[in-house]
């Protein structure tokens, strides 16, 4: 097992790449990559940096140089071939040749396209244009980096043994969430930690402590590199990004209310099983299912990510109750600002009401809070999200007002169209 402490001491970060490979990134983005391969290949987007916790100052923290060379080093890889064979050759959700010949191909040759880097106000506006296939890869390397570095500005000015206890602390604060965990009768639950983690050795060190004091209960990461390196399950779906840039490219208004259905339609063609899992709250839960088509109903389940999920997922099984599916056979998984004592208490409220399953994130791979003065490294809010699609604005509602974005103009007339009303505000931390 790597010494995390003995390694950031010894190197001072001078040698170490924050992303090792394109495949350092989560199971859902190359999914949803081929999907977008196969189905709008052509369509020009625009994704950017948004820091939602103003008052972590990135530029003030991360020298811009240091965020230059990890950007520049991102654009230099390229897939391994071992990491082509374990694509092609190796069983994702039951399925063999997940990716087709045809993506592949295109996967093996690709390098990541450029990237534009500006200071703004104590913050970096780091944006990436071009085709949707390329340009979405850049989301979760960019989001790595900048976290890490983040870290790597506090942690370099640490002494040896600061680091050796820091780390210990930290260890010890996840294994004492693991053991809140392991009584748990029928618990599911994977890590989805890439894109805010503290640092990849440390995500990798989380998913190993998961596989040891778990068991049969960590169903596996999201983490493509860490899945290969640890033979463990890939787990992913799909995000918002789909319906997202789909939304933006529709002409109508109506056209508009079908995107979300569209992007589930295509997936639909593509995947079956544990794939089929719907992500309702891009425009609102409740509206999302009163409107939805029978055969989504059929689906696998559901996944919730913002607002309060006790009741998005009561909302979910009134709405198969309300279609004539059994709740009892669908899947719910958890994966919005999730810690062990919330996984707790969402397990025993639905347990045996519907499958339950979780997937967490930032307080599982970057829960630093509270062991540094000044809480240097406590985690914040940092996303890379599709800000236009063909020159057209995307729009993001969710169940959470706090984490809506989009122009004002464009907002309103998504809310008009998918039935927004008032929704209750909730503190985004992670």
């Amino acid at each position: 097992m790597v010494d995390i402490a003995t390694r950031v001491w010894n190197h001072r970060w001078k040698i170490d790449p924050i992303v090792r490979s394109l495949i350092d990134t989560d199971f859902y983005k190359l999914l949803m990559c081929q999907s977008v391969f196969r189905n709008k290949p052509d369509t020009q987007v625009t994704f950017s940096l948004i820091n939602r916790t103003k008052s972590i100052r990135l530029a003030d923290l991360v020298d811009e140089g240091e965020l230059r060379e990890q950007l520049d080093h991102v654009r230099s890889l390229s897939l391994t071939r071992g990491e082509s064979t374990w694509m092609r050759g190796n069983t994702f959700y039951g399925k063999r040749q997940m990716f087709s010949p045809e993506f592949m191909d295109w996967f093996e040759n690709l390098r990541l396209p450029p990237y534009h880097l500006e200071k703004r106000d104590g913050q970096y506006e780091l944006t990436f244009e071009g085709s949707w296939p390329e340009v979405m890869l850049w989301e979760i390397p960019a989001l790595a980096i900048l976290m890490e570095l983040r870290g790597r500005a506090v942690l370099g000015a640490m002494g040896r043994f600061e680091l050796q206890v820091l780390y210990a602390r930290a260890m010890t604060k996840l294994w004492e969430k693991i053991e809140k965990l392991q009584p748990l009768d029928g618990l599911r639950v994977a890590d989805f930690g890439t894109r805010r983690r503290h640092s990849f050795l440390w995500q990798d060190w989380c998913v190993q402590a998961m596989q040891e004091g778990l068991g049969d209960a960590f169903l596996g990461t999201s983490n493509c590199l860490i899945a290969k390196n640890r033979d463990l399950e890939a787990i992913g779906t799909n995000a918002h990004e789909l319906p997202m840039v789909y939304s933006a490219l529709a002409e109508t208004d109506a056209a508009l209310a079908r995107a979300p259905y569209d992007v589930l339609q295509d997936w639909h063609e593509e995947h079956d099983g544990n794939l089929r899992i719907i992500l309702p709250d891009t425009y609102g839960t409740q509206g999302f299912l009163d409107n939805a088509p029978d055969w989504l109903a059929g689906w696998t389940g559901i996944r919730v990510d913002s607002g309060d999920p006790a009741t998005a997922a009561e909302r979910a099984i009134n709405w198969w109750k309300s279609r004539g599916e059994d709740p009892r056979e669908k899947l719910v998984i958890f994966s919005d600002g999730l810690d062990a004592d919330k996984i707790v208490a969402l397990h025993q409220q639905f347990q045996g009401r519907t499958r339950v399953s979780f997937g967490w994130g930032t307080m599982l791979t970057n829960d630093f809070k509270g062991l540094t003065a000044g809480d240097t490294l406590a985690p914040f809010s940092l996303v890379c999200k599709a800000i236009s699609a063909n020159g057209k604005p995307t729009v993001k509602l969710s169940d959470n007002p706090n984490k809506a974005m989009g122009t004002a103009e464009e907002v309103e007339r998504y809310k008009r169209v998918f039935g927004v009303g008032e929704q209750e505000k909730v503190e985004v931390v992670v």
